[in-house]
């Protein structure tokens, strides 16, 4: 049984990591293309028009909701709510059960 939770432990540490691995990729990938970006813009007009800001933002909000599922951030909807929902309806279940036997 020892065995068995630290084996559980293990891969929920490993998806943990490969979870913030997959953020730092797309944070780094973020940050060179919007560079990138930004000096074609100098490039073209010297920033009279800044439209890379726009490719910037609409990555940046998803590289915001990405930090939040890496970072956990969610109070509400985090792996312990999702055991304490898991556990409740499983009881649920077996109430049930019980009471069409009795």
């Amino acid at each position: 049984m020892k065995n068995f939770e630290e084996q559980k432990k293990y891969e929920r540490a490993r998806e943990r990591v490969t979870e913030l691995k997959k953020f730092y990729n797309n944070l780094i990938s973020y940050v060179l293309v919007i560079g990138f970006l930004a000096g074609i813009n100098y490039y073209q007009n010297e920033w009279h028009y800044p439209w890379f800001l726009w490719a910037a933002f609409g990555w940046g909000i998803g590289l915001a909701f990405h930090a939040v599922k890496a970072y956990r951030i969610n109070p509400m909807f985090n792996k312990d709510w999702e055991e304490r929902k898991i556990r409740k309806y499983m009881e649920e279940e077996q109430d049930k059960d019980k009471q069409l036997w009795e």
